[in-house]
């Protein structure tokens, strides 16, 4: 027998599972908390099974309640999609898409690429968001974002992955550092030397620390940073050199009197890729947006 679920039913679930709390939850969606129990017994009664627990946190969903959980998400997401995009056309903006990208995509060329789509298509609306790999890769998975533009490192399982463009990582070094003058540098004499770090907690920043730990190393940043601009500077002051994205930093260099020096590692040539749901599962000018930045990176 089919089983259908209301949206406020669904809304009201998720805010119970983010929120740990029956009440904390009715007071965030306006409701009282009478109904929004009752709204969780009825779906719990129409899927024949618990969905709710309450852990050492708080509620917490059981494991067929993480699973609504997911799918909820999804479907709500979904939905406030679809709502935004017949309002635009009723505007006259024909269709929007909500890409997340990471620090590295969004220093080079994206905005560029998406620039040059807008341009051939003024009735489009292009959401652009900063998030760290891991976080853009579940924003797609959950339908929050129709594309992400990232490095090519991680678990994409269930997602389709399009080549895009490259970038090569390459050492900044201040005026008379003992490095410099150098045609390319191996990782492991940078380790010897102060550093600082860009971007904790992103692809780029766990690539560094696994071959680090590969040669024997433990990085020890004197700063860490999480935009280029601010670790050029940092590195221009004397306190420190920095892998950088040679593509991202070289626009800084000039200003700045640094000096850039490839990394000879195959490592360090990094390869972008635009992560989607799959043709099926995206809106017309998302599909128009890929295929757009397909064609740049070709």
């Amino acid at each position: 027998m089919a089983r259908h679920f209301d949206p406020i039913s669904l809304r009201l679930f998720v805010a119970v599972c983010e929120e740990g709390n029956i009440a904390r939850a009715a007071e965030r969606e306006a409701i009282v908390a009478s109904a929004v129990s009752k709204r969780i017994a009825a779906i719990e009664a129409e899927v024949g099974t618990p969905l709710l627990v309450r852990g050492r946190r708080g509620i917490e969903p059981t494991a067929a309640g993480a699973t609504l959980l997911r799918q909820a998400r999804e479907l709500l997401a979904g939905m406030e999609r679809m709502h935004a995009q017949l309002s635009e056309f009723a505007s006259g903006v024909q269709g929007s898409v909500r890409v997340v990208a990471s620090i590295s995509a969004l220093a080079e060329r994206l905005p560029d690429d998406i620039a040059t789509f807008l341009s051939r298509h003024p009735q489009v609306r292009v959401q652009l968001d900063e998030r760290l790999s891991v976080e853009a890769v579940r924003m797609v998975r959950e339908g929050q974002a129709d594309l992400a533009v990232l490095w090519d490192a991680g678990d994409f399982a269930g997602l389709h992955a399009s080549a895009y463009r490259r970038d090569h990582l390459a050492v900044a070094l201040p005026p008379r550092h003992p490095l410099q003058g150098r045609k390319r540098l191996r990782f492991e004499e940078t380790l010897k030397h102060p550093a600082i770090g860009v971007a904790p907690g992103g692809l780029m920043d766990a690539l560094l620390r696994r071959q680090a730990a590969l040669l024997g190393y433990t990085p020890a940043h004197r700063i860490q940073v999480s935009s280029f601009d601010a670790v050029c500077r940092i590195v221009a002051a004397g306190l420190g050199l920095a892998i950088l994205p040679m593509e991202a930093a070289a626009p800084f260099m000039q200003a700045s009197g640094l000096q850039l020096v490839p990394l000879a590692e195959a490592w360090a040539v990094r390869q972008f890729v635009v992560l989607s749901r799959g043709q099926g599962q995206m809106p017309a000018v998302a599909r128009q947006l890929l295929a757009h930045l397909r064609l740049a990176a070709a």
